[in-house]
């Protein structure tokens, strides 16, 4: 591939960790394919010790489509896939170390909305269960969990953290809280996950199981990172465990482009 003196520089480095910020429509993803297609051409790096991270189900297909055209037929298969993805697929194959049955099915956001519909009356909502709509706050209350979830707190903190406020705040606070414990509870009661606790799980998973961390970071021994920028906590924490020993994390993103801040994605992750 043509690339300038810059992209040249990144695809080429050595060993360590890279973080390249540029602004939209300057091949970005270009220079993480390519660096992928070095890595494996010139320094030798199986295809199998490579995981590349990325948004979007159509972003990691790009990405595939575009290293096909670099490399010869029948070259082993990538690890590129999206982090909800790569998460499905740790708790897939060692969930049960943790206590997750493998089984699981993972809940769209309308499938969580009736399941919480479902359960509504067995929440002890008070503020946010009005007697003439008691359907109004469901999603506002599943986004919230999904907020905490990517943010690593747990019930336990937050119910900690309500029962230090005072007045009103702290009953509104603690209802919530509660509520997302007794939520968390029945999604594993009824084998449920939700998009948001793939990550948290699969990071819980390399956390309290070295042995699965110590397989998974031999196994990658370069980590890539497009669209940075919109990696939330969870996910920039499970891409660091992934590469603490080897320190080979290659990241590129735009911190004028985060497109999922809305979704918990965090600039301060760039900054770190």
């Amino acid at each position: 591939m043509d690339l300038n003196e810059e992209q040249n520089q990144a695809v080429n480095h050595k060993n360590g960790p890279v973080l390249i910020i540029a602004g939209a429509g300057t091949g970005k993803t270009r220079v993480i394919t390519s660096r992928i297609v070095n890595l494996i051409n010139k320094e030798g790096i199986k295809p199998e010790n490579i995981l590349a991270l990325t948004f979007t189900e159509k972003a990691a297909n790009e990405m595939v489509e575009r290293i096909d055209l670099e490399m010869p037929l029948g070259y082993s298969e990538l690890c590129i896939k999206t982090f909800h993805a790569f998460s499905d697929q740790l708790l897939r194959g060692k969930g049960h170390e943790i206590g997750i049955d493998t089984g699981y099915k993972i809940l769209d956001q309308v499938e969580q909305w009736f399941f919480f519909k479902k359960n509504l009356f067995n929440f002890g909502l008070d503020y946010y269960r009005p007697l003439g709509n008691p359907n109004k706050f469901i999603y506002d209350l599943l986004w919230h969990f999904s907020k905490l979830k990517d943010e690593l707190i747990t019930p336990e903190a937050y119910i900690s953290y309500a029962e230090k406020l005072t007045g009103e705040e702290k009953d509104k606070n603690l209802e919530v809280a509660r509520v997302y414990k007794q939520y968390q509870e029945l999604l594993i009661k009824n084998n449920y996950l939700d998009f948001a606790d793939l990550t948290g799980y699969a990071l819980q998973l390399l956390e309290k199981r070295e042995s699965v961390l110590k397989e998974y970071q031999e196994k990658f021994q370069h980590v890539l990172i497009d669209e940075f920028q919109d990696t939330n906590y969870a996910q920039f924490k499970l891409a660091l465990l992934l590469s603490q020993n080897h320190k080979n994390i290659f990241a590129v993103g735009d911190d004028d482009q985060s497109i999922y801040k809305w979704r918990g994605a965090s600039l301060s992750n760039m900054l770190q």
